[in-house]
This record gives structure tokens, C-alpha cells and sequence, in this order.
């Protein structure tokens, strides 16, 4: 079963958890880790032998444009993450198309090829934005990663389907929610990000088992260059809530990963949507 493994590319100021409270305007003068953390991934998918996805802000794509050939030139996938992170269900449909027209430029021009494959900040559509997807098709993308089937206090859509679906009739864009698993009754998360770096390897490890075996389906995992850096810089005047989501277990991170990629079967988010869309069609 070929699982598809996916790196969002943002900056350790860029997240969710500090949006609040780091303002864009003062991103450029700020710690720059993004292009060192990204070159941190690059090598350990080289060591495990294994090809990813990596979701790029345009904002990073246009400061770092040598990095994302680095991505491209090693046999990677590259595709669109917006262009600062704004959450979709904050825009309306015309700046969410503006967006997306800015961002793809910016990582287009850097890759030196075309952007099939899109996720929402924050995996921020949801029921909120039903037109999402119908801009997303219009704008030419081939698939999207952007549901998270969860409750969660910073995003979620609990009653979307928690495999692969198309959101339009046609099947001209297919969506790829994150990986979820069942337990106890409840659909609980287990794509990665801080689910992953958080808890004990062995849940993530019995989730994935269960979604490529029992249910037999691929996963869709995540995770930051940032995840990986415990010398990131501190944002003491954060939400004590955000900071130990942000940093607890930095140290670990690589480490698990090494171990999960040996584990299973990993490729590039565009090869999984396109078997995907097979089954769907």
C-alpha cells in the first residue's frame, strides 16, 4: 500500500498556533530557519529512500526560490500551500482565487513547472466554504489535501468523508482528507503534525496499520520542516496552550520519523490522489 507522505513548508512564525500573535508584517525580520529545516528533510528522505510532496507557501517559494528546485531536482513533488497561510474560510471565493494566483506564480516560477496539488492552511476548508473546491477545479488544480475529518478547536470538518472523495460532480479535482483512525466508536486524528510528534509512535503506527490493512486505504501524512528544529526560537508572549503544542518533543521528531518511514510504503501525494481518483471514477 503506498501511503503518501506530505511536508507543509512554513517557518516556524508562520503557524497557526502564532497568528495571533506575530503579525506578517514582521516576518522578514525574523529568524529565517525555513530553507536549513527544508534542506534538515531533504536529507532525511534521502537516508530512508523514499519521494514526498512538499506544500509550499509562495511566500517561502519567492524568498527561497534555490530551495524549491533543490525539492524539484530531487525527485519531489511540489505544490501549493497559499501564499501566507491565511485560512480559507476567512477569505471570500475572489481572494481565495487571488491567493491561489499569486502563490502558484511564485512556486511555478521556482519549480520551473506546473502546480497540480494544493492544502489549505491550517486544513481550513470545511463546511464553511462549500465554493472552495469549485475555485480550486476552475484554477486548474488536480487535487487538494485540505479536510481534516476532526473536531478540533483550530480546524476540522467532522462530517466529511474520511477517505478519498470528489467534492463536485465530474470528479475533476479529487479531495485527499488526513489521515484518521477509529477508535472506541470516535474518529480520532493520526495524519501526523503534532498528533505524531505528541503521542507515543506505536498509536501512529497501529493508526496507519489499521487504514492501509482493516480499511484498506493508503494514509495521508504531514508534517513541518520547523518540527524538526529544537533551536528554534521562543515566543514566550504566546498562549501557554499554543506553546506546548508548538514545542513539546521537538527533539524527538526526527528521530520517529526515521522509524515510520522504514515502516511503511511512501510516495508523492500526486501519485496516491491519481490511484485514488481510479477507485472514485
Amino acid at each position: 500500500m503506498l501511503n503518501a507522505l506530505s511536508v507543509d513548508i512554513e517557518d516556524w512564525f508562520q503557524v497557526g498556533a502564532f497568528e495571533t500573535v506575530i503579525a506578517r508584517d514582521d516576518w522578514d525580520g525574523l529568524a529565517q530557519r525555513v530553507e536549513r529545516n527544508s534542506d534538515a528533510v531533504l536529507a532525511l528522505f534521502e537516508r530512508a529512500g523514499v519521494k514526498g510532496t512538499f506544500f509550499t507557501l509562495g511566500w517561502v517559494a519567492a524568498r527561497y526560490p534555490a530551495l524549491i528546485r533543490r525539492i524539484v531536482e530531487a525527485g519531489h513533488e511540489i505544490a501549493s500551500h497559499g501564499w501566507d497561510h491565511q485560512r480559507v474560510f476567512t477569505m471570500q471565493p475572489e481572494e481565495f482565487r487571488a491567493d491561489l494566483k499569486k502563490a502558484r506564480t511564485a512556486i511555478e516560477d521556482a519549480a520551473g513547472g506546473r502546480v497540480s496539488g494544493y492544502r489549505a492552511p491550517s486544513f481550513s476548508i470545511d463546511a464553511r466554504t462549500p465554493w472552495a473546491h469549485g475555485v480550486l477545479a476552475e484554477e486548474g488544480y488536480a487535487y487538494s489535501s485540505s479536510v481534516a475529518p476532526v473536531v478540533h478547536d483550530h480546524y476540522g470538518w467532522p462530517e466529511a468523508p474520511r477517505f478519498a472523495f470528489a467534492p463536485l460532480s465530474g470528479a475533476e479535482i479529487i479531495e485527499l482528507p488526513v489521515t484518521t483512525a477509529r477508535l472506541g466508536g470516535r474518529t480520532i486524528a493520526a495524519g501526523g503534525g503534532g498528533f505524531f510528534r505528541l503521542l507515543p509512535y506505536r498509536f501512529s503506527h497501529w493508526a496507519i496499520g489499521q487504514v492501509n490493512g482493516r480499511e484498506g486505504r493508503p494514509a495521508i501524512f504531514y508534517f513541518h520542516p520547523w518540527e524538526i528544529d529544537p533551536g528554534q526560537p521562543r515566543v514566550e508572549h504566546a498562549p501557554l496552550r499554543s506553546k506546548v503544542r508548538h514545542y513539546s518533543r521537538l527533539s524527538a521528531m526526527e528521530g520517529k520519523l526515521e522509524k515510520l518511514l522504514g515502516a511503511f510504503e511512501w510516495g508523492r501525494v500526486d501519485q496516491v490522489a491519481a490511484e485514488q481518483k481510479a477507485t472514485i471514477q
